[in-house]
């Protein structure tokens, strides 16, 4: 159903208001907290809460007749004419080679049957954004996510993901193996805890728009607190689809000082009858 898509507008829009005025503090900024090994502390509860005012949510469709990389290209789509939107709205597209433009317009323009949120699964890293808690401790930290990941939020449950800080590399066998998240270790460059990712499956895309991977893909992630907000950035190596690796544009997260702040459950995997879809407006 079109209210679906209107649903996810209003939710990104509600994470700006969120994250935007937060971070605009007057008065110093708050000092970076650190553990007893010197580190960084990145424990607590990052985004969530009550949005201080609604913001205004502008985006211009990328056109389902436009190249994956033409973000300027301004023949837009119309919903009541063409009956669907397309997704490839972000600013910082990744490059896809040409030979693929073909096939990431085909999966935006047929969301509601080619997503794979739809099927529920894991959303995979750059998707699934920044974490909703961490957890930290000297050898490890606990990556802990709001329900669906991101954003749009979604049908799916909460996730999470348990990555050594210790020094070790990756383990030869799961290096090699295809899931969704990968084989993940971390280590710390300066105040900056660096995680090194391989050994994915080629199910996940990097976000709305069919921005799909291959089992080729290799993420870095970097995370740094400054005061009381996490800054959150991504770089994607996919040399089998994309032209350069693509990084994402950073996302700055608020410290949650509320103490009853949680993660909810989340709510059952949804079936999508998309044999039966008939429509492209977005469901």
């Amino acid at each position: 159903m079109a209210f679906r898509w209107i649903a996810i507008l209003a939710a990104t829009a509600a994470l700006a208001s969120l994250t935007t005025p937060a971070l605009a503090q007057s008065g110093p900024p708050a000092a970076t907290p650190h553990t007893p090994d010197g580190k960084p502390d990145l424990n607590g509860m990052w985004g969530g809460g009550p949005a201080p005012r609604a913001a205004a949510f502008d985006v211009v469709m990328a056109s389902r007749r436009c190249a994956p990389t033409q973000v300027e290209c301004d023949a837009r789509t119309n919903q009541s004419i063409d009956g669907e939107f397309t997704g490839r709205s972000r600013p910082d597209q990744p490059l896809y080679k040409p030979q693929f433009w073909d096939r990431v317009q085909y999966l935006d323009m047929n969301t509601n049957k080619e997503d794979p949120i739809f099927r529920c699964q894991p959303y995979g890293i750059g998707r699934l954004g920044p974490p909703g808690r961490i957890v930290q401790s000297e050898n490890e930290v606990i990556f802990l996510y709001r329900p669906g990941g991101g954003p749009q939020g979604g049908p799916q449950p909460a996730d999470y993901r348990i990555i050594p800080t210790d020094g070790r590399p990756h383990d030869p066998i799961r290096a090699i193996d295809v899931t969704y998240y990968g084989d993940s270790v971390g280590k710390w460059e300066r105040d900056t805890l660096v995680i090194d990712s391989v050994g994915f499956n080629d199910l996940t895309w990097l976000d709305v728009g069919g921005f799909f991977t291959s089992d080729q893909k290799h993420t870095i992630e970097r995370l740094r607190r400054d005061g009381d907000v996490l800054s959150y950035q991504v770089t994607i190596d996919d040399p089998e689809v994309l032209v350069e690796p693509w990084v994402m544009a950073p996302v700055l997260t608020p410290l949650n000082t509320d103490p009853t702040a949680y993660l909810p459950e989340g709510v059952p995997c949804k079936d999508y009858d998309s044999e039966n879809m008939s429509s492209q407006i977005r469901h």
